[in-house]
């Protein structure tokens, strides 16, 4: 073997786990402390190395049985979700992180290991917290049982006191210099040219995903097919490829190859050779919104302890070269986002409660935020997963299925029929969905009926889910029984369109979605967003109104402009979405607030706004609210609000007492009383009416004066006054001499104290 940083220290390391049980491990990128230190564990006996990817667990493997000349599946073997390869002389099983999970769940002690090893930590994925969780009650219950954690950068104290205080040993790496230089606005593809002129080994580049590696490959293969340097090999490294594939790109060669990567290439996997690292700076962080069930894959900046670990790639084994395409003066975040604090916990939440805990007292690495926490477990109770806190029998059944529980539930409800295991197996690989050239009822019945051009490494994890459900029960009957299991696995992604054909969706959570150009999922009302990601629906599986039942139903009373009554309508919902209304008799109670509403909202009718007017002139407080909602009390309409009769008997009496409606004159007819805004009060009557009054009559408990508006014949004011007496001495002759010619039927006499008063014209003369 060949001499690495971490070689002297590995015995160190070994004692202290025998002495203290646990131990945190930081060494720098290349020091070999995933490849040495868990085989010199192994000597105590049988131990665990979980890493945070599939593609890395095989390699290390195979890398592990390359240096101490173990066969793979023999004293050195991995498992992985679908893939296992070990035995019972098993001395080092490299596993994911999920696997560990699963067997605490059947072992809460672990009696088949002797020490666990978490590698890479520092990735903080969300399996690897709950692993550091679960192990540390096993740790606490068994005596013998060892931890060690390794990272290349970790905040090794908050873990080091998390296992009792542990002890850390730090041990530097072998980092060969490094050439780092920014190239902010330079493509990938232009760089990639200038470092392959610049050095003689492997370039290794970071891109954020698999899309924009294929995008650059295409690109590489037409600049370097045509140049000097023709005879590089262009290879991509991603999640999404096959073991096949992805052990192409690890293996160690003669030829010099561009390898085109994701941040799976960061960590754990070692990609041989590599002297010039091209980093774009990027890389997908998936997050998801419990509220709206919606997960998003957004593109972010890299971290600056990723971009140190990118960088590390290049100096391994001799000097390297290092180009970044941002520009320098950005100031990266120090470290990454933990998982468990912005991804989906339903499975998280499932595995402890399979465990026998309760996540929400459950002892957490760091504790998720409440209220994501608490959308998994309503979804888990939705699902019928769980109930009161415990599995169900469903939830028992679930749990051993290595499948997010939405697509454990779509299983069971199947009966393990081959068909729902495909769907299952192109949900949870994002495996590949033909372009839908015209309307179906589900987009994986489509990508089903096209199974041929499936990629394989989707078509093994269909088989190995075929293989566990075998037994579960009957084959599906129907077509239309696979749209049901779609639903019993995502009860809370129904979405309705918002109208008839449009793609614009209206989601049960309340949120709004697209439905992509590829589905084709083009007719009907209601559907399932099987994949929503940034409120894109990419998968859709039609369901129909009636497999719906409501989760709730309410009543919504409604004013009828036209009719100008209340009427009601029971709604049944399924979420936020109506699936069915049905007319109803509103409830008196809430048609009056309604119709009191309405009729504040319009405004006083004119004999209205009479009526509050003496109410205000009579020194009375007016609250219009009360009268509203005591007029509308059982109204019908709009129409049948009146306020006025919904003024107390007593002081409609005390209103005609102390602001009467009219007034009466000499004449003897009563003439209206205008009462004002501002608190006075005026009557309009013809001056002959008034013959013979002194006194200006008085209204109200403040004896108010009215303001009289003296009219001439032809209704037109020709004097107002508030002071009558004043009037008859000083402006009536003026007003006769100006009046008398112009009406001669109507009486003008020269003393008006004297005269009979009269509404009529005088009787003409035979």
């Amino acid at each position: 073997m060949i001499q690495l940083p971490i070689d002297p220290f590995v015995d160190g390391i070994v004692d202290q786990v025998r002495a203290r049980r646990a131990v945190v491990v930081v060494a720098a990128p290349g020091a070999g402390k995933t490849t040495r230190v868990p085989p010199a564990l192994s000597a105590d006996g049988a131990v665990v190395l979980l890493q945070p990817r599939r593609a890395a667990a095989r390699a290390i493997a195979a890398r592990i049985a390359e240096e101490r000349g173990w066969a793979a599946g023999r004293e050195v073997g991995w498992q992985v979700r679908f893939e296992r390869r070990f035995g019972p002389g098993t001395r080092l099983l490299v596993a994911t992180e999920g696997v560990l999970t699963s067997r605490l769940q059947q072992d809460p002690l672990l009696s088949a290991f002797r020490t666990i090893v978490l590698d890479e930590f520092h990735e903080r994925s969300v399996h690897a917290d709950l692993a550091l969780a679960l192990a540390r009650q096993a740790w606490r219950a068994r005596p013998d049982l060892r931890i060690v954690i390794m990272s290349a950068t970790l905040d090794a104290g908050q873990v080091a006191a998390f296992l009792d205080g542990c002890p850390i040993v730090d041990i530097p790496g072998r980092l060969f210099p490094l050439d780092v230089g920014y190239r902010p606005g330079q493509s990938m593809a232009d760089e990639v040219e200038e470092v392959l002129g610049e050095t003689s080994g492997q370039v290794l580049c970071f891109l954020s995903g698999a899309a924009e590696i294929r995008r650059t490959m295409g690109e590489l293969e037409r600049r370097l097919a045509a140049g000097p340097a023709g005879g590089v090999s262009i290879v991509p490294l991603h999640g999404t490829l096959d073991a096949r594939e992805q052990d192409e790109a690890l293996a160690a060669t003669d030829r010099r190859r561009v390898i085109v990567a994701t941040n799976l290439a960061e960590t754990s996997v070692t990609v041989p050779g590599v002297t010039a690292v091209v980093d774009s700076g990027f890389h997908k962080v998936a997050r998801y919104d419990a509220e709206r069930a919606i997960d998003t894959l957004d593109v972010e900046r890299i971290t600056q302890d990723a971009a140190d670990q990118r960088a590390g790639r290049a100096g391994r084994t001799s000097p390297g070269i290092v180009r970044r395409l941002w520009d320098g003066r950005i100031r990266l975040r120090p470290h990454r986002e933990p998982e468990i604090r912005r991804v989906d916990l339903c499975g998280v939440a499932l595995d402890i409660i399979g465990w026998g805990g309760d996540p929400r007292h459950f002892e957490w690495f760091e504790p998720p935020r409440e209220h994501a926490l608490a959308s998994a477990l309503a979804l888990l109770e939705r699902l019928e997963l769980v109930r009161d806190g415990a599995l169900t029998s469903v939830g028992r059944l679930a749990i051993r299925i290595p499948l997010h529980p939405r697509l454990a539930r779509m299983l069971i409800a199947g009966g393990g029929a081959p068909p729902v295991a495909r769907a299952c197996a192109l949900i949870s690989e994002r495996g590949y969905l033909p372009p839908r050239t015209s309307a179906t009822t589900s987009d994986l019945l489509s990508a089903l009926d096209d199974w041929a051009r499936t990629p394989p490494h989707v078509k093994r994890a269909a088989d190995a889910i075929e293989q566990i459900a075998r037994g579960m029960g009957d084959a599906l009957p129907a077509r239309e029984e696979l749209r049901r299991v779609v639903l019993a696995g995502y009860p809370d992604r129904v979405a309705r369109r918002r109208a008839a054909g449009s793609r614009e969706l209206l989601l049960a959570s309340g949120a709004g979605a697209t439905l992509a150009t590829g589905s084709g999922v083009v007719e009907g009302e209601f559907l399932v967003a099987v994949d929503i990601s940034s409120s894109k629906v990419r998968i859709a599986s039609l369901v129909e109104r009636e497999w719906l039942a409501p989760t709730t139903t309410d009543v919504v009373h409604r004013f009828d402009r036209a009719s100008g009554s209340v009427k009601a309508i029971e709604i049944d919902r399924y979420g936020a979405l109506p699936i069915a209304e049905r007319g109803i008799a509103a409830d008196a109670e809430i048609a009056a607030r309604m119709l009191a509403d309405v009729w504040l909202a319009r405004g006083p009718s004119d004999a209205d706004r009479t009526l509050l007017r003496r109410m205000a002139f009579s020194g009375r407080d007016v609250d219009l609210p009360a009268l509203a909602a005591r007029a509308a009390a059982g109204a019908r309409s709009i129409d049948d609000v009146q306020i006025g009769a919904a003024v107390e008997p007593d002081v409609r009496r005390a209103l005609e007492r102390e602001a009467p409606v009219s007034l009466l004159v000499p004449s003897g007819r009563q003439v209206p009383l205008v009462y004002g805004d501002d608190g006075s009060v005026s009557a309009s009557v013809k001056l002959q009416e008034m013959f013979g009054l002194a006194e200006t009559p008085r209204v109200g408990m403040r004896r108010e004066p009215v303001l009289l508006v003296l009219l001439a014949p032809n209704g037109r004011p020709v004097q107002t006054t508030r002071d009558l007496r004043s009037f008859w001495d000083r402006g009536y002759a003026q007003v006769r001499r100006e009046l008398r010619g112009r009406y001669p039927k109507h009486p003008w006499p020269e003393d008006p104290w004297h005269a009979q008063p009269t509404a009529r014209a005088a009787r003409r003369r035979r």
